[in-house]
C-alpha cells in the first residue's frame, strides 16, 4: 500500500470520507482531480497535506481525507464475488496464528480482499502462496493487489486446488471453497507440525462434512459465527442501527497432528 508517511504525495492512496456510507478508496494523481455526486476538488489541493485533512468541493460540501486502514482495502476494492468481511478476516488472522514473517497458503483468491490483508499482516518478511481456478477472478485479483502496491509478498495461482499444494511447511492454510473437506488433506501435508487451517464456510452442511474430515488430520477444532451490529452515534439517538451485518459465514479452525498421532486417530 503506498503513502506510508504521514504527508499526502501524488501516488498515495487516500480514503476520501463523506460519512460512514459514502468513502472512496482513489490514488491520488497530480493536475487530475476527484469527482462524485457532491462535486469535484484538485488532487493538488491535498498534495503535501496531512492525512486527516478536510476539503470542500466545489458544491460546498467537506470531505475528510484518511490514510486507508487494511479493513478499507477490504470494502472498497473491486470484486467479482462475496468478500471476506472485516468480522471474519479478524478471526482468521487470530485464530489462524497470522503474524509478521507467516507463511501462508490461501485456496480461494477471489476478488483479493482477504489475500490483501493477510500479505499485510505477514510483511514484511512473510509471504501469501494464493491459488484461484477462475480465471476472471484470478485477473480480477491480481489487478487489485498491484493497484495496493503487495504484490511482491503474493505468490498467484490460476490453479485447481484439487491436485494439491505447491508449498510445504507453511504455518497456515486458509480455505474458502465450496467444498474444503475434499482439500483438508492437501492443506495438512502442506502445512508443518502444529500448523493452522481456517476455513471458511456458509452453511450448516459443511461444518457437518468438514468437521468430519478434520478430526481425522487436526486437533483443536472448532467453529465460530461472528454476528456484527454497529451502533449508530448521533446526538440523544444513541441506538443499535436498524441495519446489520448478520450471517456472512461461519469458520471452522484446527491445528494439524503429527503424522503419528493422525494414524492413531484414524485407527481408533
Amino acid at each position: 500500500m503506498n503513502g506510508k508517511t504521514d504527508t499526502i504525495t501524488s501516488g498515495s492512496d487516500v480514503l476520501i470520507v463523506l460519512n460512514r456510507k459514502k468513502r472512496w478508496l482513489r490514488k491520488v494523481k497530480a493536475g487530475e482531480k476527484f469527482q462524485c455526486h457532491k462535486g469535484y476538488f484538485e488532487y493538488d489541493d491535498i498534495i503535501g497535506k496531512p492525512y486527516g485533512t478536510t476539503i470542500v468541493t466545489n458544491k460546498s460540501v467537506k470531505l475528510t481525507i484518511l490514510k486507508p486502514i487494511a479493513s478499507d482495502f477490504l470494502t472498497q476494492i473491486s470484486h467479482s464475488s462475496q468478500i471476506i468481511y472485516p468480522k471474519d478476516a479478524g478471526l482468521i488472522l487470530l485464530y489462524g496464528g497470522v503474524v509478521p514473517g507467516s507463511k501462508v497458503i490461501e485456496a480461494g483468491t477471489g476478488s483479493g480482499a482477504l489475500t490483501s490483508i493477510l500479505a499485510t499482516y505477514v510483511a514484511p518478511m512473510g509471504h501469501i502462496y494464493t491459488y484461484e481456478r477462475r480465471e476472471q477472478a484470478y485477473k480480477t485479483a491480481t489487478q487489485n493487489i498491484k493497484r495496493l502496491g503487495l504484490e511482491e509478498h503474493i505468490t498467484f495461482y490460476n490453479k485447481d486446488v484439487a491436485d494439491g499444494f505447491y508449498e510445504t511447511e507453511v504455518d497456515a492454510v486458509v480455505l474458502d471453497l465450496g467444498d474444503p473437506w475434499e482439500i483438508i488433506p492437501a492443506a495438512y501435508n502442506a502445512l508443518k507440525c502444529g500448523g493452522t487451517i481456517s476455513i471458511f464456510i456458509p452453511t450448516y452442511n459443511q461444518i457437518d462434512k468438514v468437521s468430519r474430515v478434520l478430526h481425522k488430520y487436526f486437533c483443536d477444532v472448532f467453529a465460530i459465527e461472528l454476528i456484527e451490529r454497529e451502533i449508530q452515534i448521533k446526538e440523544s439517538a444513541i441506538r443499535p442501527k436498524t441495519w446489520m451485518v448478520g450471517h456472512t459465514g461461519f469458520l471452522v479452525f484446527g491445528r494439524k497432528l503429527s503424522e503419528e498421532n493422525k494414524k492413531e486417530i484414524r485407527e481408533d
